[in-house]
């Protein structure tokens, strides 16, 4: 993508922000995944597991957190429209002794996408694991959160490479 002023659809054209204006496009099924991870210490993640904490479930809490999140994305941002959310998902695993990744799929049938659901969502879920968490460990980071893949709209599916040599913000597909 090319940084040109052009480019930059929440801007018009002497540079004021605007809502981009969407009434005349279709609506369209369109899905987006997001990921994002909290780094602790492997005793902070076995205490999440074994739903040790006095404050309750991390992991259920934070998913009703990162789902509100979703549904108030676009009180959270300034440009971002309503969007009539059909679902959204969190899920959480654990690929290292020290890690919870995060990952939020939000879906619609609507004229914009939900990236932003997502990306909010995994946020949202890893702050909430943070605040539940803090005070058996301070230094817990939340990390990474990114777009995966996205589906629908004008601008094609986007699926983001992986591996050690996909740099960030390069793409397959036409996103």
């Amino acid at each position: 993508m090319n940084p040109n002023p052009e480019n930059l659809t929440h801007f018009d054209e002497k540079g004021a922000s605007r809502m981009v204006e969407v009434g005349q496009k279709p609506e369209s099924p369109r899905m987006a995944r997001a990921v994002g991870q909290v780094s602790m210490s492997p005793k902070t993640q076995e205490l999440i597991r074994n739903r040790a904490f006095s404050k309750g479930d991390v992991l259920e809490v934070a998913r009703l957190a990162g789902i509100m999140a979703a549904k108030k994305t676009w009180d959270l941002i300034p440009l971002c429209h309503q969007v009539p959310l059909t679902g959204v998902r969190v899920e959480f695993s654990f690929p290292e002794p020290n890690i919870v990744e995060i990952e939020a799929t939000s879906t619609t049938f609507a004229r914009t996408g939900v990236e932003m659901e997502a990306l909010v969502a995994v946020s949202i879920a890893g702050l909430t694991i943070y605040d539940m968490c803090k005070s058996v460990d301070r230094v817990m980071q939340l990390d990474g959160v990114r777009l995966m893949e996205k589906t629908g709209g004008v601008h094609g599916d986007f699926v983001r490479s992986v591996g050690p040599d996909a740099p960030c913000g390069r793409d397959q597909g036409k996103g």
